[in-house]
């Protein structure tokens, strides 16, 4: 079975290419959403934060208060890293459990989708990379419509955080643009084919 991981800048469209893949019936494995779900369910974990990040990280119904943990490591590179450092790790051991069951029931292959697929060292754990591509304006623009509580120095922020677009291209197997010009689907639908092949 094939692992692959596909990724992008924000508002790139790694999210709309990971659900083109999988009404196609392939399995996708959202690092992002299972990273949130194991921060809030995950024991260690949640110990692991409380102690590094302090007793305001959850609130009084032990919910993570999402709020206040942004607000703390945003600002702070060496916080930010430390997070990450702490929630990797688990996500990595989630993938590889999802992954075995996925290989157990016969796909050809999964994707694996993540926005610091490359900068988390996760990419370490796959077959072959997929880069979702489109020019800075238009993930900009993208970002502002889909998040309007962001401001566009928000959304540059971000980005300056992320591998740049040139450097994810770079390191890829393959490359889908997503530019609003190019249609994403026949891209898409010519990966399948060739990940679906024995």
């Amino acid at each position: 079975m094939l692992r692959i991981g596909i990724t992008g800048g924000i508002g790139s469209g790694k999210s709309i290419a990971s659900r083109l893949f999988h009404a196609l019936g392939v399995p996708v494995y959202d690092a992002d959403t299972r990273a949130r779900w194991l921060m809030e369910n995950d024991a260690e974990l949640r110990q692991q934060l409380n102690a590094a990040f302090g007793p305001d990280t959850y609130d009084s119904t032990g919910r993570l208060n999402r709020a206040v943990l942004a607000g703390t490591v945003f600002r702070d590179p060496a916080l930010l890293a430390h997070l990450n450092s702490l929630v990797h790790p688990h996500v990595g051991t989630d993938f590889e459990r999802w992954a075995a069951a996925q290989q157990r029931a016969g796909h050809p292959y999964i994707l694996k989708e993540a926005a610091l697929l490359f900068e988390a060292g996760s990419y370490k754990q796959l077959d072959r990379i997929i880069t979702v591509f489109a020019p800075l304006a238009v993930r900009q623009a993208r970002v502002l419509r889909r998040d309007p509580h962001r401001s566009p120095p928000d959304v540059q922020a971000i980005m300056a955080k992320q591998l740049s677009e040139e450097e994810k291209m770079r390191r890829a197997d393959y490359v889908l643009t997503n530019d609003d010009v190019q249609p994403l689907l026949p891209q898409v639908l010519a990966l399948h084919t060739a990940f679906s092949q024995p």
